[in-house]
């Protein structure tokens, strides 16, 4: 089976892409798994290391060809407030469990959880369950995802 063991970011790469494969989050945050793109090409993702491929990024196969990602749309909740103290507040409590969360100015995104919904609802937040792509931020110390107090930088 062919390797896929690079990862080239979006506006990287011009040339005509060999395949698609759509991935939900989980599976944007992979070393290794053996995919298949949506026209038929079988291919081993074997990265070095766990990379955040993002909407957009490309796959490079090891004879070159390139496999594009696109995000899957998800289940997510979308959630505001009445005013950015109230969000900021909401997004406290929300780092404060390590959930993935994407971050825009009004409003921020995570994966719909109706558990996670009551405590929101329960801070005063408005939330709405909506079904989109989901590209949350990055973990604080330059990884693509959030995880748990391990703070190792090998």
């Amino acid at each position: 089976m062919v390797r896929a063991d690079t990862v080239v970011p979006k506006g990287a790469w011009t040339e005509t892409p060999a395949d698609t494969v759509t991935l939900d989050y989980d599976a944007r945050h992979r070393r290794r798994i053996a995919m298949t793109g949506e026209e038929g090409t079988a291919f081993l993702l074997d990265l070095a290391r766990p990379a955040a491929i993002a909407e957009g990024d490309a796959l490079k196969l090891e004879d070159g060809r390139l496999v594009v990602v696109r995000a899957a749309e998800e289940d997510l909740l979308e959630i505001t407030c009445d005013n950015r103290h109230d969000l900021m507040r909401v997004a406290w409590h929300l780092g404060n469990r390590h959930l993935p969360a994407e971050i825009h100015e009004s409003v921020v995104f995570i994966r719909y959880d109706h558990v996670i919904e009551k405590m929101l609802q329960g801070l005063g937040a408005w939330t709405h369950r909506v079904i989109r792509t989901f590209q949350p931020e990055g973990g604080a110390y330059g990884y693509g995802r959030v995880t748990g107090h391990d703070h190792s930088h090998d």
